[in-house]
This record gives structure tokens, C-alpha cells and sequence, in this order.
């Protein structure tokens, strides 16, 4: 006979109760295996075939499937198990406690995106086996805020999952199809330091950076130019500076200087590619002016995703909630989900406005409207 999975509430409770941080920071990164056990008991319980999957070079990190029926197809409800670091001081409420009060779930992750994790298994409650034509995956992913470890193992692996997928990001229940990449770059110049009285004792990789800028602020200009998609509300790529650090004193000519720098990526630009422009640029300066140079990823980029319009799972989304697909800036796991053979739409309760602060919450008037979306996508593609 099979049991259930814990009431509701009870899951929310422990799921935001279970500290489960991922950081590229090392003192603030937690192994993520409590909380994917008490899933892994919460699926088993509701008749689900559960997989708990060793992510290869990080021993505490860990995603899970839990499969409800059998058979190709089939439809994946996936969210990330870990959440950012917080700063406790600066909560109103325990940011490790789930709350309840105006309205609203307070707690770590309760938008971004423990939260949904349970509201899928709500969704399934009472359906067996035998209730699918196609089936159901529930999908808990690794490291998502900080290196997208998880999702990165599973196209390693090339294990085909489910032909739909929905990720319950927070977009306030309004289906997303495209998403811009993301690449952090640093670039780096060495030159030599010397006695600031006499410039010809160094080579001024200060000076150098200042060509750097300028040459980078141009090819800005040109993708600006040169690349445009309507469908997002900034409807270029996007390329930010923020971050530069060179030298230690000011009678020192300055040795070396490195500079930080933000792309979001439209659909069908490569990364490779314009890491390589990059590259081209900043050697050019290097080698005329005599600095060694360097550029490379801060992380590994993060591709652009799009799932066509006229996709079954995008057509029942909009459908389902009225709402016509969007485009947004920041990253998901779509792309990797994508590159499995996944049609994929983001779709969840919470709101990104509400992610990665201070209070994080998710409306209580989120919850039923999200378990009636979830039920319609899987009688959607599971049972018909």
C-alpha cells in the first residue's frame, strides 16, 4: 500500500528549515544531502522511483529524480535544492523558519525556489503509476546560485529525462521562454612596477587598463548595435564593468591591473565566440604596449536559452495561465535542460523581486493557483 508525502505546510516548514547554501565563496558553501534525503523519503513515500545522483569532483553535492510511471515522454517539474548566503541580521523574520504572517510565507527559498519543490509533490498527491499514460518526473538539481554543477552533470551524463520541462523559478506564475546568458570575464595586464619619478623605470598596466576600457567600451557599442531580439524589455546584449583593482601605492608605478566584466548573452551569440573577441581586443593592446595579458571566465558561462513559440509546453502555459510567454534577463538551468532534448518553459509562484533579499516570501495566494497549474500541465502531458 502506498503512504503519502507530508502535508503541505509540513514539506514548506521542512524544506526552508534545512540549510542547504551554495556559494563560489567556500566558508559559505553547504553540502545539499539533508535536504535531498527528506525529499527522496517524501517521493518514495508517494510511490515515486527515487534516484539520488552523484554529481562527479563535489562529494556533497547531489541531485535527485524521483519518477512516477514509466515509458517515453513524459513531463519533469524541476527545481534547485540550494538557496544564495543571507545575511541573518538584516531578516525580520528567521531566514531559516518558515513563517507565516500578511499574507505571505517568509524563509529562505520560499521564492527562490525550495518552495515549489514541495508544491509538485502536492500536485501529485494520490496519482499512481497506473494514472499515467506518460511519466512524471520531480527533479531536484545541485548548485544552481552558484555554478549550475547539477544541471551541468546531467548533460554530462546525456541521460535523456522527460520530452517537456517545467523549472519553477520565480516569475509570478507568467510562463518565460527565453532567457539571456551570462558570462563573467576578467580580464588581466602585468606590466612592470617601478619609482613613479621616472616612468621609464616600468610599464604601466594602469595606463594599459585605460586602453582596455576604452577598446571594450566600443565593442559594447557595435553588439548594441549589431544584435537585437524584441522580445526582451533591453533588447540587446548587455556588458557591464564592475569591477577593476591595479597597483598598491601611488608612487608605484602600477605593476598590474585586473578588471571584472558582466555579459548577458542574447539567444544565438556563443560564448566561445565572444570570449574570443575579447581576447583579440585586449592582445592587441598587450602586445603594443608590451603588458602580458589575460582573459578568462570568472565562471563558466551560462548559455542563452530559447524554446521555440509553437512548443506544446509553451502553447498549454500560456493557455493555462492567459498569459503570453516572456523573455527575462537573468539565468536558469533552461539552457542545460534544453540541450537534453527538454522543451522547456520557467514557470513558478514566487517573484524575483522577492529573490536573493532580506524577508524573501512567497504570497499565500500563490499556492492554490500553482497546485491547479501543476495538475492541469500534468494531466497535460502525463495522462492524455
Amino acid at each position: 500500500m502506498v503512504t503519502q508525502a507530508p502535508p503541505l505546510l509540513r514539506m514548506l516548514h521542512d524544506l526552508i528549515g534545512t540549510l542547504s547554501v551554495s556559494s563560489v565563496t567556500p566558508a559559505f558553501d553547504h553540502g545539499n544531502r539533508p535536504l535531498i534525503d527528506l525529499l527522496a523519503g517524501w517521493l518514495e513515500s508517494a510511490g515515486f522511483r527515487v534516484e539520488i545522483l552523484a554529481i562527479p569532483g563535489h562529494p556533497d553535492k547531489f541531485n535527485l529524480l524521483g519518477t512516477l510511471g514509466s515509458g517515453p515522454g513524459g513531463l519533469v517539474l524541476s527545481g534547485h535544492s540550494d538557496t544564495v548566503p543571507f545575511d541573518a541580521p538584516l531578516w525580520n523574520h528567521d531566514p531559516l523558519k518558515l513563517t507565516e504572517a500578511d499574507g505571505r510565507y517568509y524563509g529562505l527559498g520560499t521564492s527562490d525556489m525550495k518552495s515549489f519543490l514541495a508544491l509538485a509533490i502536492e500536485a501529485a498527491r494520490g496519482l499512481t503509476a497506473k494514472d499515467l499514460t506518460c511519466p512524471l518526473m520531480i527533479l531536484a538539481t545541485a548548485d544552481e546560485e552558484s555554478a549550475m554543477h547539477g544541471a551541468r552533470a546531467l548533460v554530462e551524463a546525456g541521460r535523456p529525462l522527460g520530452r517537456y520541462a517545467v523549472i519553477g523559478e520565480p516569475t509570478g506564475l507568467r510562463p518565460v521562454r527565453l532567457h539571456k546568458g551570462v558570462m563573467g570575464e576578467a580580464v588581466r595586464l602585468i606590466g612592470r612596477s617601478g619609482h613613479a619619478s621616472d616612468p621609464s623605470l616600468g610599464n604601466n598596466a594602469m595606463d594599459g587598463m585605460h586602453e582596455v576600457l576604452t577598446a571594450v567600451l566600443a565593442w559594447r557599442e557595435e553588439l548594441q548595435r549589431a544584435h537585437r531580439h524584441p522580445a526582451f524589455a533591453v533588447p540587446y546584449p548587455t556588458l557591464n564593468l564592475g569591477h577593476i583593482h591595479g597597483g598598491d601605492n601611488p608612487n608605484r608605478i602600477c605593476g598590474e591591473c585586473e578588471l571584472h566584466l558582466d555579459l548577458r548573452v542574447l539567444p544565438g551569440l556563443d560564448p566561445a565566440d565572444l570570449r574570443a573577441e575579447l581576447s583579440r581586443r585586449v592582445e592587441t593592446i598587450g602586445l603594443r604596449r608590451g603588458l602580458r595579458w589575460s582573459v578568462a571566465p570568472l565562471f563558466e558561462a551560462i548559455p542563452a536559452a530559447e524554446t521555440p513559440a509553437d512548443s506544446a509546453i509553451v502553447r498549454v502555459s500560456e493557455a493555462l495561465t492567459g498569459h503570453a510567454a516572456e523573455a527575462v534577463s537573468f539565468g536558469t538551468e533552461a539552457p542545460f535542460f534544453n540541450r537534453l532534448g527538454m522543451d522547456t518553459v520557467v514557470l513558478g509562484p514566487g517573484d524575483i523581486a522577492q529573490a536573493h533579499q532580506p524577508d524573501e516570501y512567497l504570497a499565500l495566494d500563490r499556492i492554490a493557483p500553482t497546485l491547479e497549474l501543476l495538475r492541469a500541465l500534468i494531466r497535460q502531458f502525463c495522462q492524455s
